[in-house]
């Protein structure tokens, strides 16, 4: 079992900068992939990013070029480094896991863990 909690959420100017944190437990951190989605009031959830266990990361169009993601192995922890917000991008962010794989997986259903979400609102 792995549990994941996100922090790092809040409201932040257009342009502005947000850093979100997800701290996972469990000794196999290193073997899961980690995600993010977003979800936005009356939309469905929105793939964001993948780190595959390997490193490999790859980014949705919309957030390509300023969002970064990055993992710590001895921490345990994903971050989400979101820079050049803009209001759009306001939305519930949820960190996601899953166990091993060779896929794709930017589909919200293709993950086996979920953290309880962050708020991120962006101004304009």
């Amino acid at each position: 079992q792995v549990q994941l909690v996100e922090s790092g959420g809040g409201l932040v100017q257009a342009g502005g900068s947000l850093r979100l944190s997800c701290a996972a437990s469990g000794r196999t951190f290193s073997s899961f992939h980690m995600g993010w989605f977003r979800q936005a009031p009356g939309k469905e959830r929105e793939f964001v990013v993948i780190s595959w266990s390997g490193g490999t990361t790859y980014y949705a169009d919309s957030v390509q070029g300023r969002f970064t993601i990055s993992r710590d192995y001895a921490k345990n922890t994903v971050y989400l480094q979101m820079n050049s917000l803009k209001p759009e991008d306001t939305a519930v962010y949820f960190c996601a896991a899953r166990r091993g794989g060779s896929g794709f997986y930017t589909s919200s259903y293709e993950y086996d863990y979920w953290g309880q979400g962050t708020q991120v609102t962006v101004s304009s």
